[in-house]
């Protein structure tokens, strides 16, 4: 797998550090409230991010889950399809942080935003790990962004091609070769 990757873009030592970082913030953001916080991870690259920044955050925190995918081929039609969707009573009592591990586009995650504040949630905040501002396609600027990345295909820490490379410790950068065959 190691050879798959031309170079190692945020090391195992700055994702360490951006993940304290951010619980830091999520800690800042909630304590004292009287709402209940709720880290929605969106399956599946990222859970590994999620599962992290859960162990660092001293807040009491909740979790669950959602898969979505878009509708055709590729994400450019801007229609997903909820595969696992968020069942819980009480919405308007709870902030949730919903999870992700790259935003690209930001169609996905505009559409989670509004979709769980129309069910009824107390507030929605965002959460990424990676952020490629370049390809934006929405207006969306995430609460809580690991770092910025430019435009390249990576995998690591979560992020896949073709449901491999999920467990490298780092995010690299995936040689050409290797996905346009």
């Amino acid at each position: 797998m190691h050879s798959d990757i031309k170079e190692i873009l945020v090391t195992e030592e700055q994702i360490d550090k951006i993940v304290k970082d951010i619980a830091e913030q999520i800690d800042r953001d909630y304590r004292g409230r009287d709402k209940k916080l709720l880290l929605l991870c969106i399956l599946k690259g990222s859970v590994v991010f999620m599962g992290e920044i859960m162990k660092h955050v001293t807040v009491p925190v909740e979790i669950d889950f959602m898969k979505v995918s878009s509708y055709g081929s590729g994400t450019t039609s801007g229609r997903l399809n909820i595969i696992l969707d968020l069942h819980r009573d009480n919405l308007q009592d709870t902030d949730i942080i919903i999870i992700e591990d790259i935003i690209d586009s930001g169609k996905t995650l505009a559409y989670l935003r509004k979709y769980l504040e129309l069910k009824g949630a107390n507030s929605v905040r965002t959460c990424t790990l990676l952020d490629k501002p370049s390809r934006r396609e929405v207006d969306l600027v995430p609460d809580y962004t690991g770092c910025e990345i430019p435009d390249e295909f990576v995998v690591g820490f979560g992020l896949d091609y073709d449901e491999k490379y999920r467990n490298l410790p780092f995010v690299g950068i995936l040689k050409p070769e290797v996905y346009s065959n």
